[in-house]
């Protein structure tokens, strides 16, 4: 069916809106396009200007993507990256969805839009603000450098998020349904497991997805709080340093292979994406 606004539209608003989407895709594209173009180049080769089309204006080769697969640092900042990542979402949604719950269906001496706005507030917080006490803090409790201290991290800038997202899922969902339980001899948490929880399935899977993309593509804490035992892919990708400078040709490869993994997730999930993104979103 065709859109009744966009067939209405004159010529000029069109056109408009066509070189505004044409833009927004070139700005999102080229830093992609960027990454593969270089990857398959040499060192040399990345500084050469004319070197832009593959076959045409240089020869490619995959020197570099050899030189990367076959680094062991490489492979233990993938596992790290991904035992972070997987980590950090499990503790983030066992911890939040319930408070998330309680918060949409219980009450409490202090207001829940208060305390819901007190979670906002977290997210409103710059991160860097907050990196010395926390790198104090993981070296009194001895977590430098691990799996554990980057994944408390994480979780705490997270958790806000999951929180204040999965309130207004739960508050999509049908009170009538959960009172209908309620009288066949449902408990609170058969209710939240067997009957609020599946019903908001799709925004479930929406906040667990970008709960691990925002911590596979953290960089700032992994550089700091993490040197080498537990060093993630995207401080491995800030890092694509020599004595020379920057290896282009190998920060191309790293960039390609830190992005591949989310597209992945987004691709194995986008069914439930459309649905959960707009759950809550006509909720106060």
């Amino acid at each position: 069916m065709k859109n009744v606004l966009w067939v209405r539209a004159s010529f000029a608003a069109r056109a408009t809106v066509i070189l505004l989407l044409l833009a927004a895709s070139i700005f999102t594209l080229v830093p992609f396009l960027w990454a593969i173009v270089n990857s398959i180049k040499t060192l040399t080769q990345t500084f050469d200007p004319s070197a832009i089309i593959p076959f045409v204006n240089f020869t490619p080769s995959f020197d570099a993507w050899r030189d990367v697969l076959a680094d062991p640092q490489v492979t233990r900042a993938l596992i790290s990256s991904l035992v972070v990542s997987l980590g950090t979402t499990v503790f983030v949604l066992i911890l939040g969805v319930p408070a998330a719950y309680s918060l949409a269906r219980f009450t409490f001496p202090i207001g829940a839009n208060d305390i819901t706005l007190w979670f906002l507030s977290q997210r409103v917080l710059p991160p860097a603000v907050v990196l010395v006490p926390f790198y104090l803090l993981l070296v009194a409790l001895r977590l430098i450098d691990t799996w554990t201290g980057l994944i408390l991290c994480y979780s705490t800038f997270n958790l806000a998020f999951v929180v204040v997202i999965m309130r207004d899922i739960f508050r999509d969902v049908s009170v009538e349904v959960e009172d209908a339980a309620k009288v066949e001899g449902a408990t609170a948490w058969q209710v939240f497991w067997k009957i609020a929880l599946p019903l908001s399935l799709d925004g479930l899977v929406v906040v667990a997805v970008l709960v691990m993309a925002f911590s596979w593509n953290e960089a700032l804490f992994a550089s700091a709080l993490a040197s080498q035992d537990a060093a993630t892919f995207s401080a491995l990708v800030l890092a694509s340093r020599s004595t020379r400078g920057v290896d282009f040709n190998l920060a191309g490869v790293n960039t390609v292979i830190g992005i591949v993994p989310p597209v992945i997730l987004y691709f194995i999930v986008q069914r439930y994406l459309a649905r959960g993104l707009s759950l809550g979103a006509v909720k106060g």
